[in-house]
Parts: structure tokens; C-alpha cells; sequence
């Protein structure tokens, strides 16, 4: 199912060759521990508009235990994140927003296709279809397991108020 309907031809990626590992991530993304949902980028296109990354998915992850107990399954709502935190590597790396942080503006015709277990590698390609600098990117976003789509949709980020969010006390 990957063929002519993705993003980018998943026979033209070269998994060996990493852009950017989980450090070079971690320099735009503020997310870490438990929230941080890319292992690593593999390919931007010359127009940074197409960037594909992938999340391996571990037996340790956060919700393995509890979704579901004998069965567990990646939630839909972390297969979203990861692709809202590759949308938001391209948009940091590239200063798109103009220094803003990018945060979660909405979500369209989002379609979970098929199941991500432990072991599996959630190849991630996202398609930057509109950019409003300072003020919203939407994003087509897929998610595959092999040849398998199981996850598309569209993203849409927003500007974080970063100063008025970086002193918040995070304990109740």
C-alpha cells in the first residue's frame, strides 16, 4: 500500500543513512523522556518541505503496560504526536515559524489503518501543504509498519508562547 499513495517512495529511502539522530533532534525539539517519539530523520527534500523520520518502538515504552495488558497497541493519539514532532523538526530546522515554538493547532481526516506493536518501526512522512510564517503550518502526514500505511492525516501547528510557558510549576 506504500506505492504510488505515500508521501515518498518508501524503496527510495535510505534507513542506513541518517540525517539526524536523536541528539541532532533533541537541538529543535524540546520534548524528552518518555514524550519524545522520533529515533532519528532520514531524508529532507531540497525545499524542506518533505521530511521522513521513523520511531522505534519499544517494549519499554510508557504505555506498553497499560494499553492494553496482554495486547499492547501504540495509542493513536502517540502515533499523532510523533508525526506532529517531525512536522515540528522541519519547522524548527528551517526556522519556518520564525523562532517560535510549534505547537498542536488541530487535526483533519486522520484515519488509523493498522495496529503498532513493540519491535515495529513507525516510518513517519510529512508534506508541509501551507505555511503562514508566525502564524500556522498544515501538514500531510503518513505512518507505516513495513509496506503497511497505518496512520495518515493532516496536522496543523501553531506559536507556543514560550516566555509565558517556561516558568510554569509543573507539580500540582
Amino acid at each position: 500500500m506504500a506505492g504510488k499513495d505515500s508521501i515518498v517512495d518508501m524503496a527510495q529511502l535510505d534507513f542506513d543513512n541518517v540525517v539526524a539522530d536523536i541528539d541532532q533532534i533533541r537541538e529543535h525539539l524540546p520534548q524528552r523522556f518518555e514524550m519524545e517519539q522520533l529515533t532519528a530523520i532520514v531524508f529532507i527534500s531540497d525545499d524542506h518541505a518533505i521530511t521522513v523520520g521513523y520511531k522505534d518502538v519499544g517494549h519499554d515504552e510508557f504505555w506498553v503496560r497499560g494499553h492494553m495488558p496482554g495486547m499492547p497497541l501504540m495509542p493513536g493519539v502517540v502515533m499523532c504526536e510523533a508525526a506532529a514532532q517531525l512536522a515540528s523538526y522541519s519547522a524548527h530546522r528551517f526556522d519556518m515559524m520564525e523562532g517560535n515554538m510549534v505547537g498542536f493547532g488541530g487535526m483533519e481526516d486522520v484515519r488509523f489503518r493498522g495496529p503498532v506493536v513493540p519491535g515495529d518501526r513507525l516510518v513517519l512522512m510529512c508534506q508541509m501543504l501551507k505555511l503562514r510564517p508566525g502564524r500556522m503550518i498544515v501538514s500531510r502526514f503518513q505512518g507505516f509498519v513495513g509496506e503497511t500505511m497505518v496512520v495518515d492525516g493532516r496536522l496543523k501547528g501553531i506559536p507556543l508562547p514560550v516566555d509565558a510557558l517556561k516558568n510554569v510549576d509543573p507539580r500540582p
